[in-house]
């Protein structure tokens, strides 16, 4: 896997780039210092069929499944999806603010969209994230720790995390225990390569 070099612009050297129009800047001062998980699929289960990257894009027929009356005009997006495959895509630049946190708190501060980045897995709550998930997760997650140096193992949550009781992403089907794992020997291996 290669990394995931972010260049001047915000944007993964090893990501595609797809522009999405819903994002904004942060607030002035703001230092990017949480990394949100989330899952997602569309329609829920359905994996591959490219409705993600058309939502995140404002461009999602609506007509096209029933599910996607219930999210028709929302604007939402996040800075990367991560696919089955383990291919990276990102939507915003990570100095700007994504719409992907809505309504959140970490430790007393409201407004997790201000100072996080959000990645998007390709999932459900209930079904295990492929291998090719995990170690491109933690590929993107050691370049952005290199590059955010607020954004340590201990400011890495769910998204179920910072909405309790409003959202429950990326799910028990994630295993913590198994990426915290594979970042930790990550970090080990580049703390020896020094």
């Amino acid at each position: 896997m290669a990394t995931a070099q972010p260049r001047p612009t915000g944007l993964l050297s090893n990501a595609r780039f797809v522009a999405s129009p819903n994002h904004n800047a942060r607030p002035a001062g703001a230092v990017v210092s949480l990394l949100v998980i989330h899952n997602i699929s569309l329609p829920p289960g359905q994996f591959g069929t490219g409705c993600v990257e058309q939502f995140f894009c404002n461009q999602l027929d609506w007509q096209a499944h029933p599910y996607f009356k219930s999210i028709e005009g929302l604007e939402v997006s996040a800075h990367c999806l991560i696919e089955r495959s383990g291919a990276l895509i990102q939507f915003v630049s990570l100095h700007q603010r994504a719409w992907h946190a809505g309504r959140s708190s970490f430790e007393g501060l409201e407004n997790c969209n201000d100072f996080s980045i959000g990645i998007e897995l390709e999932g459900t709550d209930d079904q295990p994230y492929s291998d090719a998930q995990y170690e491109s997760l933690v590929q993107v997650t050691l370049q952005l720790q290199q590059n955010f140096l607020q954004l340590t193992n201990a400011r890495i949550v769910g998204h179920c995390d910072i909405a309790p009781g409003r959202k429950t992403d990326p799910g028990p089907a994630f295993d913590w225990v198994r990426f915290r794992t594979q970042l930790l020997d990550a970090q080990s291996v580049i703390g020896e390569l020094r």
